[in-house]
């Protein structure tokens, strides 16, 4: 593991404790759950579907509506706007289902009781008959009965694809299965609303979009978007699944709460959170890939089958980033992919760490991987002959040009630094003569573009207030998940004004502050909301510096912000003398900052445009251990190198690295979720559903950050995003165990195995391999 300088200084660059960390290890951080509630508060809780797909013959609430402690119910018939919360406004997402269910655990109704336990017992009164209609539970199903789309599908070519397949010596073709993944964060969904006068309501909702929730509250109350505000002071992790589906709490709870007139909270139980919210996309990718005799890639034909589930939710830009990534670190000189988001009827995926990114990076280090074994070659050898070129082959799929390429020396560094190729030697020693436990070890590559691929999204504000007595207040419109994105932003604040650190207070993430804010999400919390906030910082620094001028007579060109104050020819003003002067000289210390992401631009339609404003890179070398007895594995070593440019925190990002890389390692081996044959989620709980322990953390773990990079785009601090591109990392310890399984042929098979790789998926591509080996 890694140790950091924590100096604490919140100088820009160096390693600064989050701001919340003392607060998180004591338990005194607050979370909405630790809200004083007012007296009266009422307790709302959702009645769910016991079908996938029924239309609903009748439904009898009365036994819910009498039952102890309960205040009242809600159906579609209380709401006075619309019954939607669907994000990309496609009206397909009700909040409560009328006329037919179309997933089991879909929400009917909500009960209202005055205690939590009163609501949750009242909900399962209910006497619902359901007529049951055709279901579909897989993506295989959904294919067969036709493959309805959730929303509209994309295709990306370039070059001819048909003449590069027709004439390339070699051709491997394929499908690989790629699990989805449940966001499990600690702290569950959760809203609670306060009733106002007239049409105000205050929702204080665990959401990554305040802007996004206050647009659903209002359409559903049928009130003004300025009726309703939105408060997020942290949450207790979110990694995508408060993105879109906080929507639906936070709405019973407003609605609630403004038809009794009484403070209203809504927080499921996990095993209904797990039931009720949407996961990472599943994927089904067929594959077609044509090469020549040195693993050189000549073309390239994909489909990407995704469960959308039965909304469209946010699959249209999911399944369309797995496209944008379907090349990975690699040029195809020809190259078609199209996207097929499938309707099925389980809960509408959503959002996750990587938004269909890692998805799209997965198949292409299977075809990279059905090469090398086609050939009998070390998987890095054939990745290394198809990375993207720097000054030519250099065009990806959607026709941006890569500019800012590194992998090859970010490849390079890991290769020597985690000593691959004597390691490599090693286990295939080992393996020669190891009968039951078999090791393997891989070095996979990561290009991750960065941006909303969405280009309106890629904008931020800010508003910037600087007291009489110095001190700084701040609000942005990014929420703070655990990320560190508030004291990343106060670093950039602090070093702008050239102050220490605990100067500057970042306030509860409110839509009262700054109105029409993206979603904390793609990874650009810090690029989009540190330089709207630097921009209000410089546009209060250039009154500073103009009233400087005045006081002491002297040209503007001769007033220089300098370290703590401002210098102004011979004179030097300390920054709490600057500030005083300057209120007394009436001179505004307040701004509201905005940036837009330049540069990008994109066209659907015609799949072309550059909806990324830079890349970040990044390799990781895996190590494992195998026994082909029971499918059981262990990650025995594990070397990480990410690229974050200039990293503006070092200890902030190597914390996003590790846990990045463990949540990757979770969703490909160890978390597998499985509805049964009538729609039901079964693994809805920890003790079905296995997330990584502190015991799964490889034991040997080394992280890196790559200190030679340099943002070349002027992003803040010329940093590169974080939150994202390391879960994609551990694509490393697939591949890893996938030699492990190989070996058992010799090598000479690629071993195929679906993600998950759980020790059953191990243990039957073991037995494949030993009998293809007969």
């Amino acid at each position: 593991m890694n140790k950091l300088d924590i100096r604490n200084t919140g100088k820009l660059h160096e390693s600064t404790k989050h701001d919340s960390a003392d607060k998180h290890v004591s338990g005194r951080a607050e979370y909405i759950d630790d809200i004083v509630e007012p007296r009266g508060t009422l307790h709302a809780y959702l009645g769910l579907a016991s079908r996938a797909h029924a239309e609903l013959a009748s439904v009898d609430l009365d036994a819910v509506r009498t039952a102890p402690g309960v205040v009242g119910v809600l159906t579609a018939a209380d709401i006075p706007g619309e019954n939607d919360i669907s994000s990309p406004h496609k009206h397909d997402d009700p909040v409560f289902a009328e006329g037919k269910v179309q997933f089991y655990g879909q929400p009917i109704f909500a009960v209202i009781g005055e205690t939590r336990a009163a609501a949750r017992r009242a909900a399962k009164l209910a006497k619902i008959e359901y007529r049951d209609l055709p279901a579909l539970l897989s993506m295989e199903a959904a294919v067969e009965a036709g493959s309805r789309l959730v929303t509209e599908p994309l295709k990306l070519e370039r070059g001819d694809v048909e003449t590069g397949m027709a004439t390339a010596p070699r051709k491997v073709e394929g499908r690989v299965k790629i699990g989805g993944q449940e966001h499990f964060y600690l702290e569950s969904q959760i809203a609670f609303a306060h009733p106002g006068e007239d049409d105000d309501v205050v929702v204080y909702s665990s959401t990554q979009h305040p802007s996004e929730i206050q647009l659903m509250v209002a359409n559903v109350l049928d009130v003004p978007q300025h009726a309703v505000t939105v408060n997020v002071r942290r949450m207790g992790g979110g990694f995508g699944g408060k993105e879109t589906h906080g929507n639906l709490f936070a709405v019973v709870a407003a609605l609630a709460a403004k038809k009794f007139n009484r403070a209203v909270k809504l927080r499921p139980d996990r095993d209904d959170d797990m039931v009720i919210t949407g996961k990472r996309h599943d994927f089904m990718v067929d594959y077609e890939i044509g090469f020549d005799d040195d693993g050189r890639i000549q073309a390239v034909k994909a489909t990407y089958a995704a469960r959308g589930g039965f909304s469209a939710d946010l699959s249209g830009p999911v399944t369309d980033r797995a496209l944008f990534h379907c090349d990975n670190a690699y040029w195809y000189p020809a190259v078609r992919v199209n996207s097929l988001p499938l309707y099925t009827n389980t809960v509408s995926n959503t959002a996750f760490r990587g938004f269909g990114g890692p998805q799209g990076l997965i198949a292409a280090e299977r075809w990279i991987e059905d090469i090398a074994y086609a050939l009998g070659k070390d998987p890095l050898e054939i990745r290394k002959a198809n990375f993207y070129g720097v000054e030519s082959d250099n065009v990806t799929p959607y026709h941006q040009t890569v500019e800012d390429n590194i992998i090859h020396k970010i490849v390079e560094d890991i290769e020597t630094s985690s000593d691959y190729q004597a390691r490599r030697k090693a286990v295939l020693e080992f393996n020669r003569t190891s009968r039951v436990l078999k090791k393997g070890i891989a070095l996979t590559p990561v290009k991750f573009g960065i941006s909303f691929t969405a280009t309106w999204y890629n904008q931020a504000g800010a508003l910037v207030h600087v007291y009489r007595d110095g001190s700084i207040h701040l609000s942005h419109g990014g929420t703070e998940m655990g990320q560190g994105l508030h004291i990343k932003v106060a670093q950039v604040l602090a070093d702008a004004f050239g102050v220490p650190v605990d100067r500057v207070k970042i306030n509860a993430t409110t839509t009262g502050k700054v109105p029409n804010t993206s979603a904390t999400a793609a990874s650009s919390g810090t690029d989009l909301n540190a330089m709207a906030a630097l921009d209000g910082a410089n546009q209060i620094k250039e009154r500073l510096l103009a009233h400087a001028a005045e006081k002491f007579g002297v040209n503007r060109e001769q007033v220089l912000w300098d370290a703590g104050g401002v210098r102004a020819g011979d004179n030097f003003l300390a920054f709490d003398e600057v500030i005083a002067s300057a209120y007394l000289a009436r001179v505004q210390l307040s701004a509201a900052g905005f940036y837009k992401t330049p540069k990008i631009h994109w066209d659907r339609s015609t799949g072309r445009g550059r909806p990324f404003y830079y890349y970040a890179y990044g390799a990781a070398v895996s190590e494992v251990t195998i026994d082909t007895l029971t499918g059981e594995f262990q990650v025995d070593r594990a070397d990480v190198l990410e690229d974050v440019g200039r990293s503006l925190n070092p200890a902030i990002d190597i914390g996003q690295v590790e846990g990045g890389f463990i949540q990757g390692m979770g969703w490909l081996t160890t978390e597998e979720l499985v509805w049964d044959a009538k729609g039901e989620l079964r693994t809805h709980a920890p003790s079905t559903y296995k997330i990584p322990l502190a015991s799964d953390v490889p034991p040997i773990f080394n992280v890196r950050l790559a200190e030679w990079s340099v943002n070349r785009e002027p992003a803040v601090g010329r940093s590169k995003a974080i939150g994202e591109p390391p879960l994609c990392l551990a694509m490393s310890v697939v591949e890893a165990i996938s030699m492990a399984v190989a070996s058992v042929a010799d090598y000479k098979i690629a071993p195929r195995l679906d993600m998950p790789a759980t020790p059953e998926r191990i243990l039957m591509g073991v037995e494949r391999m030993r009998k293809a080996a007969k």
